[in-house]
């Protein structure tokens, strides 16, 4: 299996060169195109001096040139960090200045809004600019590029060395309770997730996920690494309304999608028509999905099978619900996901009875490396 989170996606080109990726509106990128150019960003980030596991920030809405770029920074035996797209500037600032951020890859738009604060990030040495440059603030020691230009450079392919269990990413909590944390992942606690979660979903190259969740959130990145796994494709998507949704399922015939509890209690009060259909099965993580709201889309998709999970960033997924055990055990989170190890333990260690309460527990490949600082 691969070990590497970059490979996933080099290893499909290899096998599978002509077959969609990603696709973004009208948009469309192969296999062998997302790896020509993730292995381009890659020996571009080492051309202007990136080194072992220096970290690079991707603040972008979802589209190609984000993806290209976290797993181009991968490629390249850097870390990458995805910044929220909807995060104000004072909260970039913390993460840049938290993980010490070589490189940023953003837009000008994007890039004008943290003029105030950029001067702070003192570790700052390179700017990316997917996109024409203009209105950019000045900035003392710090380079700005065009990511196209990078591309198109043509570098001989380069990266620096690294092992499963070098880290591979940085993504910030939520920060519910203080300033987010950044969760060190390594290459083994992604590529394990990928397969984990491809084997119980029983994903094949002929799946196209749609992705609405953002890329800094654990189970909305992994629907990018679950589908390079596999050789399936991946539609990028950020929504106005939730309509909007149903309508790109019906239009691109989608086959998986990742929801949470508020957005599927608003997609189960809307008409589903016959053309999104085409979903195989839906998934549900970050909190518990309300039984009404389940009856309603099981309901509106009958032949959909709904996946209920529980998981965190600091150790990815840890359990799921099969399909067939849902009317079985109403409210249960399941059993432990492929590769992982669940108990439910007392204070003292000691493994609960049934019905007992106690603390989770979670073993395995999928527990991150720790705390950034």
């Amino acid at each position: 299996m691969t070990s590497l989170l970059h490979e996933l996606p080099l290893r499909t080109s290899r096998s599978t060169p002509t077959a969609i990726a990603l696709r973004q509106r009208s948009a469309t990128l192969s296999y062998g195109e997302l790896a020509q150019r993730i292995e381009g960003f890659a020996a571009a980030l080492v051309a202007i001096g990136a080194q072992r596991q220096d970290r690079i920030a991707v603040f972008l809405p979802k589209q190609i040139e984000t993806v290209v770029s976290m797993f181009g920074a991968a490629a390249a035996g850097c870390v990458f960090v995805p910044v929220n797209p909807i995060l104000k500037a004072p909260q970039v600032q913390h993460i840049l200045c938290d993980c010490n951020v070589r490189t940023l890859v953003t837009s000008s738009d994007r890039l004008a809004g943290l003029a105030d604060v950029l001067p702070h990030c003192i570790d700052l040495r390179h700017i990316v600019l997917v996109d024409a440059a203009k209105n950019i603030p000045e900035l003392h020691g710090v380079e700005i590029h065009a990511f196209q230009m990078l591309l198109d450079a043509g570098h001989p392919p380069s990266g620096h060395r690294v092992i499963d269990t070098d880290m591979a990413a940085i993504l910030y909590t939520s920060g519910s309770t203080g300033k987010p944390k950044g969760v060190v992942l390594s290459h083994r606690n992604m590529v394990t997730g990928a397969h984990s979660v491809a084997q119980y979903l029983e994903n094949t190259p002929q799946d196209r996920l749609l992705a609405v969740l953002p890329f800094s959130f654990d189970y909305g990145f992994s629907q990018l690494s679950t589908a390079f796994h596999v050789g399936a494709s991946v539609t990028l998507m950020d929504y106005l309304f939730p309509r909007d949704i149903i309508n790109v399922i019906a239009k691109e015939h989608i086959t998986g999608l990742a929801g949470v509890p508020p957005l599927w209690s608003q997609l189960a009060d809307l008409d589903w028509p016959e053309a999104a259909r085409s979903l195989r099965y839906i998934t549900n993580s970050g909190g518990a999905m309300p039984a009404a709201t389940l009856a309603k889309l099981r309901a509106s998709l009958p032949n959909t099978q709904p996946f209920l999970m529980y998981g965190l960033t600091e150790a990815f997924r840890s359990t799921y619900l099969p399909p067939t055990e849902i009317d079985r055990r109403p409210g249960s989170m399941g059993k432990a996901i492929p590769n992982a190890e669940i108990m439910v333990v007392h204070p003292d260690g000691t493994p609960c009875a049934a019905h007992e309460p106690g603390e989770l527990v979670h073993r395995g490949s999928l527990v991150a490396l720790g705390y950034w600082n």
